[in-house]
């Protein structure tokens, strides 16, 4: 047996257990779930193959909405996420008094149970003792308690609000991080020429953050469209459905339904989509590394 050959077996055995684990955790439960999408699988003991019917199902005026609202959701929500953050990262970036202290302040969000934190938003959008409510009413911008989470067009914006106060100090840690890796001879270059701090903001800052943004944005994009916890907790997909997003309705029909079987299929359809998108994203990011182009 050559060395070369000794050495790719080698090479492989180490790899196994990652294989191995990989297989495990995420192929199988994968090929499981694109199987029993094409059951009829329920509480019932028998599950009969039914083809392309749960897709057929889930393609109708209700789930076009729902995924429409979810790509809304999604897309609000990680553009704040991303706008918040960089203004963020810019202010703690300052050479301000404190600035330990503010940077220290803006993780709370973040490290906060993400349960506590959700429940302390639903505590504030009550319109009977909520403190959103309260302070409007005190300061004459409504004539009476405001329930938030009791009508749709406020509801679905408080669960962006929600989720972009959970997201955003990460964000602006990773864009903090990629501010000041920054090399400071530009930003020392551009002041002598007498570029102001917008100027530097723009040609500087902005451009060489690109690849962090958009490693940001795709990260956030999935944990955004995946995002469970923040509707369940706070309107249970209410009212009337006005917040439910595509992973809300996948669970009621898998498991407050008990259809299995049609909730794979929307299972499979996220999946889908957050495979386009991870797609996309390798796309931008070979074309800003001209050496994985080359």
């Amino acid at each position: 047996m050559s060395v070369q050959k000794s050495t790719v077996i080698f090479a492989w055995i180490l790899l196994l257990p990652a294989v191995l684990y990989v297989l495990a955790i995420v192929a199988y439960p994968l090929v499981d779930t694109f199987i029993l999408s094409f059951t009829d699988a329920s509480l019932r003991k028998t599950t009969n193959w039914v083809g392309w019917i749960n897709y057929e199902k889930i393609f109708n005026e209700r789930f076009a909405e729902v995924i429409f609202r979810t790509f809304i959701w999604t897309f609000f929500s990680v553009a704040l996420k991303m706008v918040i953050g960089t203004f963020g990262a810019c202010m703690l970036n300052a050479a301000v008094p404190g600035r330990s202290l503010f940077r220290l302040l803006t993780m709370p969000p973040w490290i906060v149970p993400m349960a506590i934190g959700i429940f302390m938003w639903g505590w504030m959008y009550n319109g009977q003792f909520g403190m959103i409510s309260g302070m409007l009413q005190r300061f004459g911008l409504v004539d009476g308690p405001v329930a938030f989470l009791a009508y749709g067009s406020t509801a679905f914006w408080a669960t962006i609000i929600t989720d972009v106060w959970i997201g955003v100090p990460l964000v602006t840690i990773y864009f903090l991080a990629a501010i000041q890796s920054i090399p400071k001879d530009l930003y020392e270059a551009a002041w002598t020429d007498g570029a102001g701090r917008w100027y530097r903001f723009r040609r500087i800052t902005l451009p060489l953050m690109v690849p962090a943004i958009i490693t940001m944005s795709m990260l956030s994009l999935i944990a955004t469209f995946n995002s469970f916890d923040i509707i369940w907790i706070l309107t249970q997909g209410g009212p009337s459905g006005e917040t439910t997003t595509m992973i809300i309705d996948t669970y009621q029909t898998a498991i407050g339904s008990k259809k299995y079987g049609e909730g794979a299929a929307r299972a499979v359809l996220i999946c889908i989509f957050l495979s386009l998108f991870c797609f996309a994203y390798f796309r931008v990011t070979r074309r800003l590394n001209p050496e994985k182009r080359a």
